[in-house]
């Protein structure tokens, strides 16, 4: 039986930016947080957050029980949410917990949208909370998102009205947007506004591309409660995990109340907390620039590379020219204090950034490695690269790939869900518009392959909107993207023996939530892991969403890790984290930095421009509408000149790695 539920993140270097370094006498809050207008929970882990305010939900749900009253609870949706839903249900299930006494209203709905659609906030509800606790139909309210236009304000005045009668919301639940939105509050939305319908915004509609198919299928209006409405609620819990919410959450809670951020409204609140992980939290002055509030503990490497860096954007200078005063006037007299000089701290800096360059991502043979990222021996290494989707090995870490490849280790490339949602049904009809005329060109016509290309055909042009794509339609979506990795990895000569389509399983779901990790994924690697036995494994270290398919690819390799840690090729090897097409890892993380050559940089962008179904008009863009090619230049573009601004040599592009420790 395989655990797959170990804790993953506490011995990670990546999460080196806690509170550990502040020094004792700065362990009462109001030093910690006085920055900060809302009082807000920072916890290691997304499910460890989940579980607390799952429990903090089923405590009052019990209390209102023992006084014999209703619990009047308002809920929203989101992937934010899933894992506290998941814990309540769990609760009622093993413990018992009833919901009997507990009356609901659902923060909002799209509209205009059947409650049957699978992309309703009822459909949500009922999946993931409704249809598996003992509560009562009669006492769940969700907006109607089919109500007719010249009938919305009076039904949004109904909406208002049955929660007064309900004795107001005792516990509102919440989750944030990227735009600052909560509900669908969108930005410009008013402090006193109640129930209403709203046109939403482009960053809005663009961040739930990805359950409707593409941006032009999202829904332009929603009903949704008011910022007034809220603030009503008798107590407020704002959930928020992962990186891409850290900005947004520094504007909420750092920041004046605006209706630029309608979170921010939270604020006015006098029961309301926020609860976030490790990754929301990055941008909160604690946890980016600690020595802010007091004096540090500056014994730790890590922690002085971070705020040389911060100092050199602040001055923007580069390593190299900072002055004592340059310390003394932004805050950092203690760690000049501590070191003893200027000279002694840059030059320490420099030398640990100046480390992690190197053109041997494989180790370079014949040198002391000593102050290199990577060892020099075993000389030709054998390497895993994990991809969670078919082309985020190219995109992410794609003159890595290369120089591996021509620095002669033996590569292997696994590419671990097979990404057919991402293909559009229009690219598959042009495909199999091609082999149509193929067939019927060299007239050796396959009637079983004619069969399955009809049903295919006939399936796509009679689909609605609740339908999930029927088997063989995601065969081809998977071959597709089959094809397109093999044609990048070709372009760099890697052998077609070398390339691995794990497709696991908690991905074939058709629809874009997944199925939670199971057994089955996680054997999958291992066996992979056995087979090849590597001394080098790199994986996509994107942490951001703990219900998105990079993260769940991500927890499967770690899981898969814990159980081969004891076999003999582990101890030899090391595993690198690249990440995704939307970031890079901070200065003060990197261990190891790629540079690329300019010739290097146009073979990147050429593996990547093979994977046709996802250039442009692409389903999943994100708010970027640039190609993937153009976002990981740029990125890689600045990371060189980031390193160059701090006085290394100067590159045309980066490639940045974090060592993750198993």
């Amino acid at each position: 039986m395989i655990n797959l539920n170990n804790k993953l993140e506490s011995q990670n270097p990546i999460f080196d930016n806690s509170l550990d370094h502040l020094p004792t006498n700065l362990t009462h809050r109001d030093v910690l947080t006085k920055y900060e207008k809302l009082p807000t929970f920072i916890y290691q882990d997304s499910s460890d957050a989940s579980v607390a305010v799952a429990k903090e939900i089923a405590a009052l749900i019990r209390t209102k029980q023992l006084e014999g009253k209703h619990c009047v609870l308002g809920l929203p949706t989101g992937s934010t949410q899933l894992g506290i839903y998941a814990e309540l249900v769990r609760m009622h299930q093993e413990e018992g917990l009833s919901f009997r006494n507990v009356i609901t209203f659902n923060l909002d709905e799209y509209c205009p949208l059947s409650s049957h659609s699978i992309h309703s906030y009822h459909y949500y509800m009922r999946m993931n909370l409704f249809n598996h606790v003992d509560m009562l139909p009669e006492n769940i309210h969700i907006p109607d998102g089919t109500i007719l236009l010249d009938e919305v304000h009076d039904y949004c005045r109904e909406y208002e009205r049955k929660i007064e009668q309900a004795g107001g919301i005792d516990l509102l639940l919440l989750g944030i947007g990227r735009s600052g939105h909560i509900a669908f509050n969108e930005p410009g939305s008013g402090r006193n506004t109640k129930t209403r319908i709203i046109t939403l915004d482009p960053l809005t509609r663009q961040e739930e591309a990805k359950q409707f198919r593409g941006f032009m299928n999202v829904p332009r209006s929603a009903i949704t409660i008011g910022i007034g409405t809220i603030l009503d609620a008798k107590k407020i819990i704002l959930t928020a995990f992962g990186e891409t919410k850290a900005r947004v959450i520094k504007m909420m809670v750092e920041d004046e109340p605006s209706n630029h951020v309608p979170a921010s409204f939270i604020q006015f609140h006098d029961n309301a907390k926020v609860i976030v992980d490790k990754g929301a939290s990055l941008q909160l002055i604690r946890m980016k620039t600690p020595w802010l509030l007091d004096s540090m503990d500056w014994s730790e490497d890590r922690l002085i590379r971070k705020a040389v860096v911060w100092l050199c954007g602040q001055t923007k200078k580069p390593l190299l020219k900072l002055t004592g005063k340059d310390y003394n006037d932004f805050g950092l007299s203690d760690l000049l204090a501590t070191v003893g000089s200027a000279y002694a701290i840059n030059i320490k800096v420099f030398n640990n950034l100046q480390h992690t360059i190197t053109g041997w991502p494989g180790g370079k043979p014949d040198v002391d490695d000593t102050f290199r990222p990577e060892r020099a021996y075993p000389e030709r290494k054998r390497v895993v690269i994990f991809s969670p989707h078919p082309d985020d090995d190219v995109i992410s870490m794609g003159g890595t790939l290369l120089r591996l490849i021509e620095q002669g280790h033996d590569v292997h490339v696994a590419y671990q869900v097979s990404g057919n949602f991402a293909v559009s049904d229009e690219y598959v009809t042009r495909f199999l518009d091609f082999h149509q005329e193929y067939i019927h060109f060299y007239d050796k016509e396959n009637p079983v392959a004619k069969a399955q290309q009809e049903k295919i055909l006939s399936f796509i042009k009679n689909k609605k909107d609740n339908d999930i794509d029927i088997p063989d339609l995601r065969k081809v979506k998977g071959l597709i993207r089959r094809m397109e990795a093999r044609s990048a990895l070709r372009y760099f000569g890697l052998k077609n023996e070398n390339i691995h389509f794990l497709d696991m399983p908690f991905y074939e779901t058709g629809l874009k939530s997944k199925a939670p990790i199971g057994e089955d994924d996680v054997k999958i690697i291992m066996q992979l892991l056995d087979h090849v036995q590597p001394q080098q494994i790199f994986a996509a270290g994107d942490l951001s969403d703990p219900h998105g398919t990079h993260r769940v690819c991500l927890d499967a390799i770690f899981i898969a890790l814990e159980h081969l840690r004891k076999n003999d090729w582990m101890k030899d090897c090391w595993v690198w984290l690249y990440r995704g097409a939307w970031a890079e890892w901070e200065a003060d993380q990197i261990e190891m930095a790629v540079p690329i050559s300019p010739i290097e940089l146009s073979r990147k962008r050429e593996a990547i421009l093979r994977h046709q179904s996802q250039k442009e008009g692409a389903m999943f863009m994100g708010e970027d509408e640039r190609e993937f090619w153009q976002r990981a230049e740029e990125r890689n573009r600045s990371t060189a000149n980031l390193y160059d601004a701090l006085g290394m040599a100067e590159y045309e592009a980066m490639e940045a790695f974090v060592r993750y420790y198993p």
